[in-house]
């Protein structure tokens, strides 16, 4: 399982656009990707899950991926996440 925190760098957060792109990414791959809030749980491969999380400048988020894609989806999860900008 590949497991990273990642903290929530751009002013916006999660909003439409990003979420949408997130979605995106996130649908290309195999593996059962989770983003965990405290105890909430978001479905990246859902806008709909990513916009009901509320995610804002200064989320820290917990990113688990399970699956034979799990190594390059989490990588490339982290990247979009850490270069995210408005």
């Amino acid at each position: 399982m590949f497991e990273k925190k990642i903290a929530v760098n751009n002013k916006t957060g999660l909003h439409a656009r990003p979420a949408s792109d997130l979605a995106k990414l996130c649908q290309r791959y195999e593996s059962n990707i989770m983003i965990k809030i405290g105890t909430m749980e978001i479905n990246p491969k859902s806008v709909i899950s990513i916009l009901a999380g509320g995610v804002n400048q200064g989320t820290v988020l917990l990113l688990q991926v399970e699956g034979e894609d799990e190594q390059q989806a989490g990588e490339d999860i982290v990247n979009f996440m850490t270069h995210l900008t408005d």
